[in-house]
């Protein structure tokens, strides 16, 4: 039974032992880039990010109220 098994495992991984997957490669820049961000472009793009990222928690403790409200009408 056990060389059955082991049979069975190298069928599987035959394919694997031959080198035939595909591999994936990562596009990395070894250059500056092209053209330089300004100062400007540089604070847009932090300020979205930022209210990207905090925004909805900044909604969700505004509105703590109104949720915790809405929670015990549901509860009775």
């Amino acid at each position: 039974m056990s060389g059955f098994l082991r049979g069975i495992a190298r069928i599987r991984t035959a394919p694997v032992l031959r080198g035939s997957t595909i591999t994936q490669r990562a596009n990395i820049a070894s250059r500056p880039a092209k053209d330089a961000l300004g100062p400007a472009e540089t604070t847009v793009g932090l300020a979205l990010f930022s209210l990207a990222i905090l925004g909805p928690a900044g909604w969700v403790l505004a509105n703590l109220e109104n949720y915790k409200k809405r929670d015990s009408a549901v509860s009775e």
